[in-house]
């Protein structure tokens, strides 16, 4: 399960336009809104919260790589990523799920 959802969302963030992007990214409530929407779908599929997590992780790692932060938001997001180790940025996955779900 965990590599099939590695996948999955490798192959989204492969498949997002630069215009979608742009969008998405322009600005943080923009951002929790299309994270929320993507994790209701996730519930909507019966993933745990752990899954949900573990593809957070991703999809931050993706952003904190490879994407210019677009607001102070994205850029402390960003910081803090870069900067704690694996256990950190998995718990700072959890803290962004618990922060769209009660949004």
């Amino acid at each position: 399960m965990g590599n099939n959802i590695d996948d999955r969302v490798e192959a989204k963030l492969g498949s997002i336009s630069s215009e979608e992007k742009e969008e998405i990214l322009k600005n943080f409530s923009t951002f929790k809104s299309y994270l929320s929407g993507k994790v209701a779908a996730g519930e909507k599929m019966g993933l745990s919260d752990e899954v949900l997590a573990k593809a957070t992780e991703k999809v931050a790692g993706y952003l904190a790589n490879h994407e210019d932060p677009r607001n102070r938001e994205e850029h402390l997001l960003q910081q803090l990523w870069k900067n704690g180790d694996k256990e950190q940025q998995h718990a700072l996955s959890h803290m962004l799920l618990k922060l769209v779900k009660n949004d």
